[in-house]
């Protein structure tokens, strides 16, 4: 099952996120998502484990388990590179072993003191706040970010972590329009009105953390997992699922694209089991009822300040 973006390129509904994937794992659970159906895999220059990731994907080419073109590969550009948009996406190109990408988004929409292109360090000031860089705007971000269509570096270009007031700007300057927003969003965080404002103008959601982050962001943000809600448990009891693919079908039936990380074979197993059955309408709605509205990804432990304030 794919979602056709807006320059007519097919992007696979359920894809692989591999954030925090330590790079002695990520060849075989690469591997082994493959083997499973597995044809999306999201990554950035920020996670850090791109050359293992590129090193997995030249195996699985080699060895002829699957074709590049078969592929749906994205990377971001991270805070640091946003003065050097090119020089940025060749290094993750290089680290990838990739002549191209299928999608690169701008990771997130503040552009922050440059460290070295590929270096992906978010330099804090003497007070352990970001220091985000205001000589560079979105808007000179975006255009660098269109260059690459036209030297054939990517095929497609998007955003990330924009709300519907940046998402209007860039549609408003863009040349070439973002394919993709990739979000946050989950049934403790739907975020509705974005999403639909998205889709409305053209612009396919990617739901990353669409499990909620479950454990691991429970234990790094302090977070609530809507894996645990009577409400998911019920309808995962129904239809002889876990909470997590009821969850994900969820998102898949919202017309978001989803990207569940795991490093257990099982959980990648089931977290692509997801097309054999169908929410009802009524209980798309129940769903619906159970909004949070709780960001689960807080980046602020990291960089001293609040971007969402």
């Amino acid at each position: 099952m794919a979602i056709t973006l807006n320059n007519g390129f097919k992007m696979p509904a359920v894809g692989l996120g591999v954030w925090r994937m330590e790079g002695k794992e990520i060849r075989d659970l690469i591997i082994n998502a493959i083997n499973i159906g597995y044809r999306h895999f999201d990554c950035a220059a920020d996670y850090k484990n791109e050359a293992e990731v590129g090193e997995a994907l030249a195996g699985a080419f080699s060895t002829g388990i699957v074709k590049r073109e078969d592929l749906f590969i994205t990377t971001k550009l991270w805070n640091s590179d946003h003065g050097h948009v090119v020089e940025a996406c060749k290094d993750s190109l290089k680290k990838l072993q990739l002549d191209y990408l299928d999608l690169y988004l701008v990771h997130f929409p503040v552009a922050t003191k440059h460290t070295g292109v590929g270096a992906t360090a978010s330099a804090l000031d003497e007070d352990g706040v970001l220091e985000i860089d205001t000589s560079v705007s979105l808007e000179t971000t975006w255009h660098a970010m269109e260059e690459l269509v036209s030297m054939g570096l990517v095929r497609s270009i998007g955003i990330s972590n924009y709300d519907i007031f940046l998402t209007r700007d860039c549609l408003v300057y863009s040349k070439v329009k973002p394919a993709v927003n990739q979000i946050e969003t989950h049934p403790y965080f739907q975020r509705d009105s974005l999403v639909k404002f998205c889709q409305k103008h053209g612009i396919c959601v990617t739901a990353h953390t669409p499990l909620g982050g479950a454990a691991a962001n429970s234990e790094l943000f302090g977070s609530v997992s809507c894996l645990d809600d009577p409400v998911l448990k019920n309808l995962a009891e129904k239809y002889k699922k876990t909470v997590a693919q009821v969850v994900l079908r969820w998102g898949i039936q919202r017309n978001t694209v989803v990207i569940p990380k795991t490093s257990k074979l099982e959980r990648l197993n089931e977290n692509f089991q997801v097309f054999d059955f169908e929410l009802m309408k009524e209980e798309m709605d129940l769903i619906k009822k159970v909004d949070r509205k709780h960001r689960t990804n807080q980046p602020a432990k990291f960089w001293g300040i609040d971007l969402y304030a």
